[in-house]
């Protein structure tokens, strides 16, 4: 446990990032089953909206990020032909 004042706020911080972080990987994981179930429009760019928002705030890399984007990108492809 901390014991510093320092230590025991840096604590509470990090506990708030920590359950932001994992609320939207937890929806970008229920968006790419959602979408992989039935490869819409607007299924896809609801997990390109997500893993965008995840890039910009550091929470996940951006080549997996890439990765996702362009399996979904793939998925949207062969559904339309």
């Amino acid at each position: 446990m901390p014991v510093t004042k320092t230590a025991k706020r840096a604590l509470r911080v990090s506990d708030r990032k920590r359950i932001v972080n994992e609320s939207l990987r937890k929806r970008i994981e229920i968006a790419q089953t959602k979408a992989k179930k039935s490869p819409t429009a607007k299924n896809v760019s609801i997990v390109f909206s997500l893993a965008d928002r995840a890039k910009k705030s550091k929470i996940l890399h951006k080549n997996k990020v890439a990765h996702i984007k362009s399996l979904f990108s793939k998925l949207l492809v062969s559904k339309a032909k």
